[in-house]
């Protein structure tokens, strides 16, 4: 059966990093598992173009986008990156960039939209971090606020990031900006060591597991949905909150974040709020789970989009905590 949704995803996607923490592969491996177990049919996937200039500068200086253009990347930007420069990198950032602005229209027009790629909520207007050079998040955002998306244009969006690192890029973009409210649940103790300021900044000690997790969320997430009342929901879903990733300091099981992913996506639906998902960061020792875990967002996206919140009742139990899971 075909999904709900459709998954926007480019084999240009792969930024070519070799042996390095961040498993730019994941990307193909999540593309054939959804294929392998059932989740997605060839059809599900549509192709996405590169990003372009014009959008890149609604939210990027000019300066930052022709480094990245033509490599000329000083040697402390490219420690700040943590990444090494080539073409493939400009190239996977650029395509991965326009699969954020096309699952957001995917999003307004279906209710869900996927961007296997992106999440990259490091990126600063003029300087890249973290593994992220550009903010396609954002470059998104801006793309459906302006005026020449007609009737398809958007007043409001939520950023709601889950990823094990706080969006400390998201928050100085959208600094002092009232059209757009990010939430960001994370580490306290974890990269970035500096952290502007978010809209919602939810700072967790070390360790929390599956049950405090779970409610901290079903305790913070709703009311600022329901306060903000955004035209779209941008969910940064992060896979590296997951107990066995290198570099996060959080205890959640697989079990845990698909209940975590389950919960994003029924609040938003019950608020009849278009979600647009990014997949964000993972780095398990075995990059077999990252792969599980982005791969279980889509199956619970699925699950709430086919059964209209589906098995509802049960995991609010779970939340409210009259239940176990």
């Amino acid at each position: 059966m075909p999904l709900p949704f459709k998954l926007v995803y480019g084999e240009g996607y792969d930024l070519n990093l070799g042996e390095h923490v961040f498993p730019a592969v994941k990307y193909r491996l999540i593309h054939n598992q959804l294929l392998a177990e059932g989740i997605a049919e060839p059809a599900d996937f549509v192709e996405p173009e590169p990003v372009s200039d014009i959008d890149l500068l609604r939210v990027h200086t000019a300066w930052w986008v022709d480094r990245l253009k033509n490599g000329t990347l000083s040697e402390q930007e490219l420690l700040a990156l943590q990444i090494p420069y080539s073409p493939q990198v400009t190239a996977a950032l650029w395509l991965a960039t326009g699969g954020s602005i096309q699952a957001a229209r995917l999003a307004l027009d279906d209710g869900m939209g996927f961007n296997l790629g992106g999440g990259f909520h490091h990126a600063f207007a003029d300087r890249g971090e973290g593994f992220c050079a550009i903010h396609d998040v954002a470059v998104a955002i801006r793309h459906w606020q302006d005026e020449t998306a007609g009737a398809d244009r958007i007043e409001r969006a939520m950023v709601v990031d889950l990823d094990v690192h706080q969006g400390n890029g998201t928050a100085a973009i959208f600094g002092n900006d009232p059209t757009v409210f990010t939430f960001s649940m994370h580490q306290q103790n974890n990269y970035p060591s500096e952290k502007p300021p978010s809209d919602l900044d939810v700072n967790l000690r070390d360790g929390v597991g599956d049950e405090e997790y779970l409610a901290v969320l079903a305790e913070k997430l709703p009311p600022a949905l329901a306060g903000f009342a955004p035209d779209l929901l941008f969910y940064v879903a992060g896979a590296d909150p997951y107990a066995e990733d290198q570099l996060g300091g959080l205890r959640l099981t697989l079990d845990g974040l698909r209940e975590r992913d389950h919960y994003v996506f029924e609040t938003a639906r019950r608020n009849e709020i278009p979600v647009a998902v990014v997949l964000a960061g993972g780095y398990a020792h075995n990059v077999s789970d990252t792969v599980a875990i982005h791969a279980g967002t889509v199956l619970m996206a699925r699950e709430v989009m086919q059964a209209g919140g589906g098995d509802s009742a049960r995991r609010r139990a779970v939340f409210d905590g009259t239940k176990e899971m």
